[in-house]
């Protein structure tokens, strides 16, 4: 199989968005969507927020932060007290901005429909609920017409994938704008450290690393009462069903980032991981490494480990062949090298402008491209980043070699039947008699 080449116009256009994102309110809008954006004259764009944790609460502090009027006007989670205590956060930032009732207020596993129902066509609905609902709830936003700020990660597995691709092109048929939530590709200093490397200042690509070594991830038991549905929802980091295991949904970015580098998609992976000294009663594996192979046999190899005492590292180092780079996820000021050593003697280029926040800017592209009616959809290029940490999930947890192809025919549902789940609903895994998960064998797991 090819490698596949990442689209570059996002860059051109990410640039002319910054440069004209001051007058954007004064423009005038054209056809038949951009006819319905606006809940009156004022060209206040409504927005409904569905995922109301705290990555879904900073999203809709960007998205009012952007140039323009706007409204948020209604909210759904599944659990009431994270959206009270989202709802007091956001108004508190967002004074005059934000408009929600008690009966906008949604509760339950169906309440995005609720949302989007309030929203209407034209508005803008921002995803940021677990992965596992990604999929349904950017289906259903296309069917209502719904521009789309979707959370990472995109979905749990391959048909999931799928589902996000094909809403991805019912959206571009309708003139619909999708943005994704991986920030590093609009973060200022990266964008310009990639275009420097797509530049050829340290030659051919060679090989990349992602990490992501930190911490253990923490886990909160199940209070009395409470479902079990419930509990793996609110543990959703826990539960591969729920987020796709720790690195599809937290090393996610740091695979982008190398795969954007590299200007390609991998073509298969093989990879190890484990659990060998967490002992929360939960699914996660403690580390993984997954050596990723590209089209033209020039490697990416990911390593995510959450443990204490451990040594610790959050970025990406690119060697290409007459220099490297440190960027990515957590690392702040990118930088480029002459040679592999990485001395400051060595450093051949760095950031010199405003840093800015790559969440604030992915929220300004999406509500400039609305307010200017003009195409921008990242549906496909996040479908394939979150299909590449699925892909590495798949290798380790199976101990073998698969390849994208394989990967994205698989037909392995995680969670069948998820679009009819409940909160009274029995979740795809429970516990045994001693409260333990299934956790996934490396040659005994099936995964395709």
């Amino acid at each position: 199989m090819s490698s596949r080449t990442n689209t570059q116009a996002a860059s051109t256009s990410r640039r002319q968005f910054l440069k004209t994102s001051g007058a954007l309110a004064a423009m005038a809008l054209t056809g038949p969507v951009a006819s319905r954006l606006y809940a009156g004259e004022d060209n206040t764009i409504r927005i409904g927020l569905v995922g109301c944790g705290g990555r879904g609460t900073g999203a809709a502090i960007e998205a009012m932060s952007t140039a323009g009027p706007t409204r948020l006007v209604a909210m759904g989670d599944a659990f009431e007290s994270r959206l009270k205590t989202s709802l007091q956060a956001i108004s508190g930032q967002m004074a005059g901005k934000v408009d929600v009732p008690p009966d906008r207020q949604f509760v339950g596993l169906d309440a995005y429909k609720k949302v989007m129902e309030v929203v209407g066509p034209g508005g803008v609905v921002l995803l940021a609920t677990p992965p596992a609902f990604r999929p349904l709830h950017v289906e259903h936003a296309v069917e209502k017409g719904l521009n789309i700020f979707m959370e990472k990660s995109f979905a749990v597995d391959a048909p999931g994938i799928r589902r996000v691709l094909k809403a991805g092109r019912e959206a571009e048929k309708k003139n619909l704008k999708i943005v994704g939530g991986l920030m590093s590709r609009h973060y200022p200093p990266l964008v310009q450290a990639v275009e420097q490397l797509h530049k050829g200042v340290i030659g051919e690509i060679i090989t990349c690393w992602a990490y992501r070594e930190h911490g253990p991830v923490g886990f909160g038991p199940k209070p009395e009462g409470m479902s079990e549905m419930a509990h793996q929802i609110r543990n959703y980091s826990n539960f591969t069903w729920v987020n796709g295991s720790f690195i599809l949904d937290w090393l996610i970015h740091n695979i982008d980032v190398c795969c954007w580098c590299k200007d390609a998609w991998p073509v298969s992976a093989q990879g190890q991981g484990g659990r060998q000294v967490r002992t929360y009663k939960d699914q996660l594996f403690d580390h993984y490494s997954v050596e990723y192979r590209f089209g033209d046999g020039t490697r990416l190899l990911a390593q995510g480990r959450h443990m204490d005492n451990c040594w610790g590292f959050f970025g990406d180092h690119i060697h290409g062949a007459t220099g490297s780079a440190e960027l990515g996820e957590g690392i702040t000021n990118p930088r480029i090298f002459k040679g592999w050593q990485q001395r400051p003697e060595d450093i051949i280029w760095r950031y010199e402008g405003e840093r800015g926040s790559g969440y604030q800017v992915e929220h300004d592209l999406l509500f400039a491209a609305v307010r200017k009616n003009e195409t921008l959809n990242e549906a496909q290029r996040c479908a394939y980043a979150a299909m590449a940490g699925i892909l590495g999930r798949m290798a380790s947890e199976s101990g073998q070699m698969i390849t994208w192809e394989d990967a994205m025919a698989s037909n392995l549902e995680l969670a069948p039947g998820l679009d009819n789940f409940t909160m009274e609903s029995n979740p795809p895994v429970m516990p045994d008699e001693n409260g333990n998960y299934p956790i996934a064998m490396p040659g005994i797991t099936k995964v395709v």
